[in-house]
């Protein structure tokens, strides 16, 4: 008897009959229901303990430069001014002012011009990957003002909650990179009768994000409704580095100078050498089609230069991750090593400056370059494969490889 008054769970007395488990322990048994009801507890009582946040291990400028040459080539005036932003940004974040402090430091975001192809997207992920803080990259080109069809600005915080796992806190610190941010340029400086609502609309509705300020976010992304949970997420300390080509705003340098070319001469204007794009300023922006308000919030300008034939040929293999690498190492997988003769690569570069896509172009001819071997070799007996100019000028004259041809 004494034995059948035992096999009963200890916590909430049910004999062994009714419930599907009974755990028994040193001086007592529970039961498979209070087993759950104590894991649900424990998960409750975690949620509300206070997690530490994972210091960021802040480097020096010259340290961030240094990485950036790792991955990106050339552009060494945006990568200073960018390692110096982005340094003095998280410094401000990891030193927060005292209580009563009189001196509060604002953030500064980052706007970056220069034309497609010159590496805008990859310094943003390159720094936020040194860092390990939570990034996102949302594309201003389907974004709406409120009400219409496309996105609402707040779906770019969205994404930068999703990136940092719906942490809050984490995504107070991340790093948000807008791209195509020309596109949502004011179409027009006089006024119209219709609404801008994928221009000026957009800009209006960018300015208090950038500020910082509390929002509210779809957890999921898309439009706002009423009976939707929202998480308020505060972007005092979030880092916004906006890239656009900015495509046109060269003349508007040049009109600035007041050294536009007149009749029928061509080139570069006088005294302002060939690279138009560093003599860029807020104005010019503003020119262009930004608001006063939205160039106002970014108070880091800085350009990046177009890629010559030189910076061209270092990126197709001196980078960690350049392409010749990648395409080495997918041929590996497949048990052959793959070769490029001095031939092959500056015939790369010459298509590339042919194209005038910048390095984005590059990945796109070595694809067309090699589709045929990537589709032949595996499987085969060949275990070596040399790509030299004789191959390039054969696959440029192939009927059925259109990806190497200009028009």
């Amino acid at each position: 008897m004494a034995k059948k008054a035992a096999d009963k769970c200890s916590f909430c007395g049910r004999p062994k009959n009714e419930v599907d488990m009974l755990i028994a322990g040193m001086s007592g048994h529970i039961c498979d229901h209070c087993v759950g009801q104590a894991t649900n507890i424990v998960k409750e009582e975690a949620a509300k303990a206070p997690r530490a946040i994972p210091k960021i291990d802040l480097k020096r400028p010259a340290e961030i430069k240094t990485y950036l040459d790792e991955y990106v080539i050339g552009q060494d005036s945006a990568k200073r001014t960018l390692s110096v932003a982005v340094y003095n940004h998280y410094k401000r974040l990891l030193n927060p002012p005292k209580k009563g402090a009189e001196i509060e430091l604002d953030k500064s975001n980052v706007i970056l011009v220069g034309e497609t192809g010159t590496g805008k997207t990859l310094l943003a992920k390159t720094i936020a990957k040194l860092l390990d803080v939570p990034f996102c990259i949302a594309d201003a080109t389907v974004l709406t003002e409120a009400g219409y069809v496309g996105e609402d600005v707040e779906s770019v915080l969205s994404r930068l909650l999703q990136a940092s796992d719906y942490d809050v806190e984490e995504t107070e610190r991340g790093i948000v990179f807008i791209d195509e941010i020309d596109k949502i340029a004011r179409k027009s400086d006089n006024p119209s009768i219709t609404r801008d609502v994928s221009g000026e609309g957009v800009q209006q509705a960018l300015l208090k994000l950038l500020e910082g300020t509390e929002v509210n976010v779809p957890p999921q992304g898309g439009r706002k409704h009423p009976e939707q949970k929202l998480i308020k997420i505060n972007t005092q300390n979030i880092l916004f580095i906006c890239g656009g080509a900015f495509s046109g705003i060269d003349q508007l340098i040049e009109r600035r100078h007041k050294q536009s070319t007149i009749g029928f001469k061509t080139g570069t204007s006088a005294g302002m050498g060939e690279d138009i794009l560093s003599h860029v300023s807020p104005a010019d922006l503003k020119s262009y089609g930004l608001i006063p308000e939205l160039v106002g919030r970014f108070p880091v300008l800085t350009y990046l230069s177009k890629l010559d034939k030189t910076a061209l040929r270092r990126i197709l293999t001196e980078p960690k991750n350049a392409l010749i690498k990648q395409y080495i190492h997918l041929f590996e997988l497949d048990g052959i090593k793959l070769k490029f003769d001095a031939g092959a690569l500056d015939w790369a570069v010459d298509k590339a400056v042919e194209f005038k896509l910048g390095a984005r172009g590059l990945r796109g001819i070595l694809e067309s370059l090699l589709t045929q071997a990537m589709f032949e070799l595996p499987g085969s007996d060949v275990k070596e494969f040399v790509v030299d100019r004789k191959y390039c000028e054969e696959q440029e004259n192939n009927p059925s490889n259109p990806g190497l041809k200009v028009a």
